[in-house]
């Protein structure tokens, strides 16, 4: 049953279908939640669709379930870059880089992060070089040679301060994905013990503190993009990682894990419960199927059927409208007479077998297993 939806997803895949693709993808990982090709072609179906935190959620189960599966690199790493996490795609991209070092795809998609990268460092220092030294002038008491020596002084100044201001990079790489009802912020710190990891919660704020003995604290203090609920928030210290799982106050879609005077507008997010499928953005107008339905069933009323047709549609409507009897009686007459007799009659039909009777010109042949 997941291999059949499976391909039918596929199959809605190629055909643009992306929305149709996601929801058959997630009717199979219910069927089967271990396949790790599920999840990434889930992935790639979100990527379709712009869903890239959903798209990373996916790469990673995916990765997790399987940590040889290279699609699910390449899907996680471009996911996150489009989510501008650009050290992070890198790092996914050199991992299913050496899991198929044929494919080129990982080494294109490498070259383009380098770029970003370079461009983010280099950002802040070409920002402020522009601040050039174009306002000092050399006193005219001063020769030509001593002006131009102290204006070059006054631009290694100016230098220095630039490059003593721009930030440094963070210790511990972190990344974040969501659900509707929590987001699960992850730190990449191996081998921390746990009693040097400090965490607390606000109704806003995170606050992450790792104090290792002889090393600098390192710490991690966003305002969060939205508010939180601290008693249901909780935190576990792995091997290879410090995974936090924040419980939100509302269920709305974080663009971004820290808060910004520039953020988008939070879009609602409906809550999800059991089986209960989750809802993708769409371009496409919203159906009122309630009303579709109304529809259909009028037109069913008003079809007007003839020959074989008709009389079906004249034995469903008695069915439908019976009472359990006369229900019990159309069953077992008609299968005990190898559908040539029906009865409506329980009285007649409830205590003795119900013989066949063929039409005319016919006659009834008992066939032999």
């Amino acid at each position: 049953m997941a291999s059949d939806l499976a391909a039918k997803a596929k199959e809605a895949f190629i055909d643009d279908h992306f929305e149709l693709a996601v929801d058959l993808y997630s009717k199979a990982i219910i069927i089967n939640p271990n396949n790790s090709e599920l999840f990434s072609d889930r992935s790639q179906a979100n990527i379709k669709l712009k869903n890239f935190t959903e798209a990373v959620a996916d790469a990673n189960k995916a990765i997790e379930l399987d940590s040889s599966n290279p699609k699910a690199y390449l899907r996680k790493g471009m996911a996150c870059f489009n989510l501008e996490e650009y050290q992070t795609a890198k790092t996914a991209f050199q991992l299913g880089s050496r899991l198929a070092p044929e494919d080129t795809r990982f080494t294109d998609w490498i070259k383009e992060c380098d770029k970003c990268i370079a461009e983010e460092i280099g950002e802040l220092p070409m920002k402020s070089s522009d601040v050039t030294p174009t306002n000092v002038v050399a006193p005219s008491s001063l020769g030509k040679t001593d002006a131009t020596a102290k204006n070059a002084e006054q631009v290694k100044n100016i230098s220095s301060e630039v490059i003593t201001t721009t930030p440094a990079k963070p210790k511990y790489r972190h990344e974040f994905y969501q659900k509707p009802e929590e987001v699960v912020v992850t730190i990449f710190a191996k081998r921390i013990p746990a009693e040097s990891v400090f965490v607390n919660f606000g109704e806003q704020i995170l606050s992450v503190t790792i104090d290792l003995p002889g090393e600098d604290s390192y710490i991690f203090q966003p305002r969060l993009f939205a508010k939180i609920i601290p008693a249901k928030c909780r935190y576990s210290v792995l091997t290879t990682k410090i995974e936090i799982r924040l419980a939100k106050a509302e269920p709305v879609h974080w663009t971004s894990l820290e808060f910004g005077k520039n953020s988008l507008v939070a879009r609602r997010i409906n809550e999800s419960t059991g089986n209960q499928r989750p809802v993708y953005p769409s371009s496409k107008a919203t159906k009122d199927w309630d009303k579709i339905e109304a529809q259909v069933k009028r037109e069913e009323k008003d079809e007007k059927l003839d020959g074989d047709a008709a009389l079906n549609k004249f034995f469903r409507d008695i069915y439908k409208d019976a009472d359990e009897d006369t229900r019990r009686a159309m069953r077992k007459s008609f299968v005990e007479s190898n559908g040539t007799v029906l009865s409506t009659n329980w009285k007649e039909v409830g205590s003795k077998q119900v013989e066949g009777t063929p039409p005319d010109g016919m006659e009834m042949k008992k066939w032999e297993y």
